[in-house]
C-alpha cells in the first residue's frame, strides 16, 4: 500500500530532495518516492510498503526515467523480501510494469538474483533479504557514480565538437536528478557545462503529452540557476532553422545492440532535424541501458499509453471547476481515438555519439557497442 504526505520545496535544489530513498521507520521498511506527477506545483512524497504500490507508482509515472526505474525495481524486490512477501511474484510484477525501459528489468533481476543466490547456498529468508537490499543499494551507488562520469565524458565531447564553449543545447523530456541516483544523464552534461561557465542556453522541449520537459526539466534547470528557455515541441524546427542549436542531448530507455535508441517520443524527429542542420545528436545513458539481447530498433517493444493522456490535459495538483482532482480537462471530442506511443526509436546512423560512464561510442556501430559492453562491469553479453 502507499500513503502520501506533502513537503514544502522552498529554497531547495532538486538534488536535496532525492527522487527515491529507502527508510526503516518503526512500523517497517518503506520505499519513499518523490511523486513526479505532482511537480512542479508541489513536492509530495509517496510511501510504498509493498511491490504492488511500487508497480502502480511506476505505471502512473510517479517514478520514472530509465536509471531510476532500475534502482526502484531493485529496491522493490528488496522491499518484498524484507517484509516477507512472495519475492518471485514481486519481481515478475515489477519487471513487467513498463516494457521499454530495460533498466527496470536489469535492476529487478540484480536484486532477485542476489536473493536467490543466498537461498541456493542454504541461507535463510532474512539473509536473502539482506542480500537483495545490499544489491539495490550497490546499484544506487553505482548509478550516482555513473552519472558523474557521464557528465565528465559528455562535457569533454561537447568541447571537442564545439570548441570555444557557450553551448546552446536542446534537450527533450527529463534526464536530471529526478531520473537518477546522481545528477542524471543528458541533463547532467548540461549542468556540468553550466558550472564550468560554458552553457549559453538550455532549450527545453515541453515534451507532449505529459510535459516532462515543462514540468520537470524546467523545474530542475530553474533550481540549478541555469539559463533555460521552454519551447513547444513543434517549435524545435524553427529553432534549428534560425541557427540557435549547437547540440541535441537526450537520454535513452533502451539501446539495441545495433545502436538504435528508444527514447521519449519526439526524440526521433529531433534527430532528423539535427542531421539536416548538421547539429550533433548525442545520447547520454548508462551502460545498463544497452541491451545486447535486443538486436535492432524493430525489436524494441514500444509502450503504448492510454489515449486520455492525449485527449485530456491533466493537472492533478490544481482543482478545476467541473473536474475532480487528478482528472483531465477534455481537449478533443468525446470518443476521439488517440495514438500515444511513449517512445520512438532513432536509428544509429542519426546518432552522433552515445555517451556512457565507460566512455563515448562514435560512430555508433554494433561492434563498438559490443566492445563497450564487454569491458563494462554492469553488462554481461550472453
Amino acid at each position: 500500500m502507499a500513503d502520501q504526505y506533502a513537503h514544502s520545496g522552498d529554497n531547495k535544489r532538486p538534488t536535496e530532495i532525492p527522487a527515491l530513498r529507502w527508510e526503516e521507520p518503526p512500523e517497517g521498511p518503506v520505499l519513499v518516492l518523490l511523486d513526479q506527477t505532482r511537480l512542479p506545483a508541489e513536492e509530495v512524497e509517496l510511501v510504498c510498503t509493498d511491490a504492488p504500490a511500487l508497480v502502480e507508482a511506476i505505471r502512473s509515472l510517479a517514478v520514472r526515467g530509465a536509471p531510476l526505474l532500475g534502482i526502484a525495481g531493485a529496491y522493490g524486490v528488496a522491499l518484498a523480501a524484507v517484509r516477507g512477501f512472495d519475492v518471485d511474484d514481486a519481481a515478475a510484477a515489477l519487471e513487467s510494469a513498463r516494457p521499454t525501459a530495460v533498466n527496470l528489468s536489469v535492476g529487478v533481476r540484480r536484486a532477485h538474483t542476489a536473493h536467490q543466490a543466498v537461498l541456493a547456498r542454504g541461507g535463510d529468508s532474512r539473509q536473502a533479504a539482506v542480500a537483495a537490499l545490499d544489491a539495490a543499494r550497490q546499484l544506487h551507488r553505482e548509478d550516482a557514480e555513473a552519472s558523474a562520469r557521464m557528465a565528465e565524458h559528455g562535457l569533454a565531447l561537447l568541447d571537442e565538437l564545439l570548441p570555444g564553449g557557450q553551448h546552446r543545447i536542446l534537450t527533450h523530456c527529463n534526464t536530471g536528478s529526478l531520473v537518477s541516483g546522481g545528477e542524471g544523464t543528458a541533463f547532467a552534461v548540461a549542468l556540468a557545462a553550466h558550472r564550468e561557465g560554458r552553457l549559453r542556453r538550455l532549450w527545453v522541449d515541453e515534451t507532449r503529452p505529459l510535459l516532462q520537459g515543462a514540468r520537470l526539466t524546467a523545474y530542475e534547470a530553474a533550481r540549478s540557476g541555469m539559463p533555460y528557455t521552454l519551447l513547444t515541441d513543434n517549435a524545435a524546427g524553427s529553432l534549428f532553422a534560425a541557427g540557435e542549436v549547437d547540440a541535441v542531448l537526450v537520454g535513452a530507455d533502451r539501446i539495441a545492440a545495433d545502436g538504435s535508441v528508444a527514447n521519449k517520443v519526439g526524440s526521433y524527429p529531433l534527430a532528423v532535424l539535427a542531421r539536416y542542420h548538421h547539429v550533433p545528436f548525442i545520447v547520454v545513458a548508462p551502460v545498463t541501458t544497452v541491451d545486447p539481447r535486443t538486436p535492432d530498433g524493430a525489436s524494441i517493444e514500444v509502450e503504448q499509453r492510454p489515449g486520455h493522456e492525449v485527449t485530456e490535459i491533466t493537472a492533478p495538483q490544481v482543482p478545476v471547476a467541473g473536474t475532480e482532482a487528478g482528472g483531465g480537462i477534455p481537449v478533443a471530442p468525446l470518443g476521439t481515438q488517440a495514438y500515444n506511443p511513449a517512445f520512438d526509436v532513432t536509428p544509429p546512423e542519426l546518432v552522433t555519439a552515445i555517451v556512457t560512464e565507460e566512455g563515448v561510442v562514435s560512430p555508433v556501430t554494433t561492434e563498438a557497442l559490443a566492445a563497450l559492453c564487454a569491458r563494462s562491469r554492469q553488462v554481461t553479453i550472453s
